[in-house]
């Protein structure tokens, strides 16, 4: 049996333009031969869909979308495929919650049939128990009968459960090992499994285990694409029974793949290093961010550093040259580098500039405050408060121009400033789009060294070998107020990933005084995150809807 993956790009809410997408990619695989196609999960309302699901008008016109989308497909391609379409389903019990994550084998112009999701995922960015009720898998094995073959339809999270694979389970059951136990012969997979690094080896790695303990063929596709903070990277697979790879579709682009159970097909190349990953994984979340959003164009401050020296190529790569601007605002403690390095970006990008020098403005908030600083804090001179003055100068004019000429504000932040709260609220964190703010600052430094093998050193090698400064005041550099960024980056993936305590960190063998610092500022910057622009998640643990903790509480110890 020739099996169609519709790796599909979906924008979620919009059910007539994700109906025509699928539509649009059936008939592609048809043209290929496919027997059965299956897209990824929730494909016909885009996944997350997140609150959506709370509306029922939304609900039901998804529903009903559905089956109009059946009867159109047998319409065009009489007795043609199965379809296995991705759809909440209402619950129309009179109990539990009102919707069912479901995958419906749609066949003949009807839904011939609703697989209902078991295992709904709460953990990180998932909350899929706020709005669907669990299928049992003890009394729907997912199994259907199509051409000969006992078929076995799962939804993401219901692979990802087997007992022998992790060692410790997060749920009871195992939907596959109920689907193998009440005969199934193929093993078909809806995923929407989003992005971050290191992933697609434990993915490619577990699915073949599945496929290889089972001794059964697995069809697996994943949605693709950017949707909010989380980004889809595809790479649909089918695995033999042996665990092999027999094909896969591309990653971070819409793919229909189409091969023969069992039999090896295309195998797009793949490259799973960090920093190309990262790559992809940003110039298409920003892609897809701005698109979906109804934004064309994008601005952004450069300030002569590794930041928005690397904002500025993904934007580039992401929306072309002719929709990004960069904005330079020096002050007086601005250096003639930072400003030259800027000008030499822009031109080795193609992208266009504006200058907007600082220093009236920041002299009329001088003589604006002068009397009631003196007044309400007598005896204290420029301190921070100046400092934070200049970046809030830059936000605005930044927002200005973003308001007057409809594009969107990219922030420049850090995962390294973001975790310890080393950027200015209103200041440099204004903006609509934190697309970085995932990356640490040794990681912003790889990818720019990737970037430059890849493009032609776009970026100039002052701003890669410099020390990085806000040059809020003369001679300020980085490490005035923090650790080097390599003992920040290693604390705080410990701190914030992998959920270690100061105490624990500690004994790992870092010094006690700076991992109690950076885990204090990291509890302190959290009312910061909170006002933060949404960014793309690339680690395991990011700062977004998977980060939730408390503001009014005590500190980790």
């Amino acid at each position: 049996m020739r099996i169609g993956l519709l790796q599909l790009n979906p924008v979620v809410g919009d059910l007539p333009g994700n109906a025509s997408r699928v539509e649009a990619a059936y008939a592609t695989a048809v043209a290929q031969g496919a027997e059965l196609c299956l897209t990824p999960e929730l494909a016909l309302t885009g996944y997350p869909p997140r609150d959506m699901l709370l509306y029922p008008g939304f609900c039901q016109r998804a529903w009903d979308c559905a089956h109009e989308l059946a009867k159109r497909l047998e319409a065009a391609h009489p007795r043609g495929p199965a379809l296995v379409l991705g759809c909440p389903e209402p619950n129309t019990s009179d109990q539990g919650k009102a919707l069912y994550n479901a995958a419906l084998w749609c066949e003949g112009g009807t839904v011939r049939r609703s697989i209902r999701k078991s295992l709904l995922p709460t953990y990180d960015v998932f909350d899929e128990a706020r709005y669907f009720e669990p299928g049992a898998p003890a009394e729907d094995s997912g199994i259907l009968h199509y051409r000969g073959l006992r078929v076995a339809v799962t939804i993401c999270e219901d692979l990802w459960n087997d007992k022998d694979y992790w060692p410790h389970r997060l749920y009871p059951v195992d939907p596959v090992e109920a689907a193998v136990a009440a005969g199934a012969q193929v093993l078909l997979n809806l995923s929407a499994s989003p992005f971050s690094l290191r992933k697609q080896s434990l993915r490619q790695d577990m699915l073949s285990s599945i496929a290889r303990r089972r001794g059964l063929p697995l069809a697996y596709c994943n949605q693709v694409g950017g949707n909010d903070e989380l980004v889809f990277d595809g790479r649909s697979a089918l695995y033999g029974p042996d665990g092999g790879l027999l094909a896969r579709a591309k990653g971070f682009e819409e793919n229909v793949l189409v091969a023969e159970l069992g039999q090896p097909g295309p195998v797009a190349d793949d490259d799973l290093s960090a920093p190309a990953e990262t790559w992809r994984a940003l110039v298409l979340g920003t892609r897809d961010y701005l698109r979906k959003c109804g934004f064309r164009r994008a601005l952004l401050g450069l300030s002569g550093g590794i930041d928005s020296a690397v904002v500025a190529a993904i934007a580039v790569e992401a929306l072309g040259a002719d929709n990004v601007l960069g904005v330079l605002m020096p002050s007086p403690w601005s250096s003639q580098g930072s400003i030259d390095d800027s000008l030499e970006l822009a031109k080795n990008l193609g992208m266009a500039t504006r200058t907007l020098p600082i220093a009236p403005l920041m002299q009329g908030f001088d003589t604006a405050l002068a009397e009631s600083f003196a007044l309400l804090a007598p005896g204290k001179g420029p301190d921070t408060t100046e400092e934070n003055i200049q970046s809030r100068l830059r936000g605005n004019l930044l927002m200005a121009l973003s308001n007057k000429t409809g594009a969107l504000l990219l922030t420049t932040g850090n995962k390294s400033e973001l975790a310890v709260g080393y950027c200015t609220i209103y200041g440099d964190m204004s903006g609509g789009f934190a697309l970085i703010s995932d990356l640490p600052k040794t990681q912003v430094y790889a990818l720019a060294r990737y970037i430059n093998e890849q493009k032609g050193r776009v970026i100039p090698e002052a701003i890669l070998t410099k020390a990085p400064s806000a040059e809020l005041r003369p001679g300020q550099t980085d490490q005035d107020s923090l650790p080097p960024y390599e003992v920040l980056d290693a604390i705080l993936a410990l701190h914030v990933e992998e959920h270690k305590t100061p105490a624990e960190i500690i004994g790992a063998g870092f010094a006690p005084a700076t991992v109690e610092r950076v885990c204090r500022l990291v509890k302190g910057a959290e009312f910061k995150r909170r006002q933060a622009a949404p960014g793309i998640k690339v680690a395991w643990r990011s700062f977004g809807s998977g980060w939730r903790m408390p503001l009014a509480c005590a500190r980790l110890s």
